[in-house]
């Protein structure tokens, strides 16, 4: 890789970060041509060797990567967000934005404090039904106090760019079915995104833009079991 296209990557890395954190919750900020930067920067990176991360220690990272496995599991027939770089992702754009980066480390010491506090383990150490207890508390903000708000502020990011890693990821758009960002006059849901939906307990809503082409605004609401 030249010298001069790795700063540009990093100029557009940062860029997209930058207009993440512009939002109080990082929802439906990211455009497909702005996931698909991310992805292809991923894939370079990956290229040469295993993907090493460029923000978070490797604690933190391994709490990414339980949190992205919780909230997009691997399924029989399909990958989840593990499979799909949904931790690449999240932190090739945190390494490029340092607000970005101190939502999530900021967002792991919360996380471990608290489970400490509740089950004398962090969320890594703990069992997996403690890990979703404390995740169901963190995911609805009618739980919102002075205690859980900066755990569900940061579950939120968390949550909504994972689900944004995976469904712009060749892997989610090929278990939804999607056939390219292409024209159409017609345009019907694919019944494997339904069926998707309902099982994962995700809102699915396909928008149309200016230039008649779709995409997908997909909100999260879901319990961990």
């Amino acid at each position: 890789m030249s010298e001069s296209h790795e700063i540009s990557r990093r100029e557009v890395l940062r860029n997209i970060g930058l207009s993440l954190t512009l939002t109080t919750t990082g929802v439906g900020v990211l455009s497909a041509q702005s996931a698909q930067h991310v992805h292809k920067a991923v894939e370079e990176e990956k290229a040469a060797a295993p993907y090493q991360p460029k923000c978070f220690n490797p604690r933190e990272y391994a709490t990414l990567r339980r949190l992205a496995e919780i909230i997009v599991p691997t399924e029989e027939g399909s990958g989840g967000a593990l499979e799909a770089g949904a931790p690449e992702f999240i932190d090739l754009l945190a390494s490029g934005n340092e607000e970005l980066a101190a939502i999530y480390t900021g967002g792991f010491a919360w996380l471990d404090e608290q489970m400490i506090h509740r089950y004398t383990a962090t969320f890594l150490d703990a069992r997996p039904e403690q890990q979703a207890a404390m995740l169901d508390l963190m995911a609805y903000r009618k739980n919102e106090s002075p205690e859980l708000g900066p755990g569900i502020h940061f579950f939120t990011w968390a949550r909504n760019m994972t689900v944004d890693a995976f469904f712009t990821s060749k892997i989610g758009w090929e278990y939804l079915g999607y056939m390219g960002n292409q024209a159409m006059s017609q345009f019907s849901v694919p019944a494997e995104a339904v069926e998707y939906a309902l099982k994962r307990d995700l809102s699915v809503v396909f928008l149309r833009d200016i230039n008649g082409t779709y995409g997908l605004d997909i909100k999260w609401v879901k319990h961990f079991k």
